[in-house]
């Protein structure tokens, strides 16, 4: 079953019935690196940051259930803030967004203490010859082009 999640914008993404397909299965244990999160492990903090609200409602269920502890902003300014407060494990975000767009954010982010080096991806409907590129300039580890497949986010966020 697969649950057709649109958004404002042309973003669309699959959402598949996340109990079965991100979940270890016992045949195979190891399908994916993410673990149950024990009360003596702490779980994985991620932020996401958009300026649709049904972008980042549906990242964060995708990342609750992939066993990840989530935040999420709806602007540039507000993330920045979150971020002072908070350390994350990753971060994802969009690059078109009012006032301070995910270049400048991640920028912004790479030049605070403790995000030098923390995984970011630019999850965008931006996809000209050059937009990866300067993503990747701007600090981010990964540019996506939605609309994305939940399982190659979740892969790509445990390779980074």
């Amino acid at each position: 079953m697969q649950v057709h999640y649109p958004s404002v914008l042309a973003s669309r993404f699959l959402l598949p019935t996340l109990q079965n397909k991100f979940s270890p299965t016992p045949t195979d244990p190891q399908r994916h690196s993410f673990k149950e999160q024990g009360s003596h492990e702490r779980k994985r903090r991620a932020l996401v940051v958009d300026d649709v609200l049904d972008v980042t409602e549906m990242l964060a269920v995708l990342l609750t259930h992939a066993g990840y502890e989530v935040k999420t902003a709806s602007s540039a300014a507000a993330a920045i803030d979150t971020a002072r407060h908070d350390q994350f494990d990753v971060i994802i975000s969009d690059i078109g967004m009012p006032q301070m767009n995910g270049y400048e954010l991640a920028r912004e982010l790479r030049g605070m203490p403790g995000y030098e080096a923390v995984p970011m991806v630019a999850l965008t409907g931006y996809s000209k010859f050059d937009d990866r590129q300067r993503s990747l300039d701007a600090g981010f580890n990964a540019h996506l082009t939605k609309p994305i497949e939940p399982r190659e986010l979740l892969d790509l966020i445990e390779q980074l």
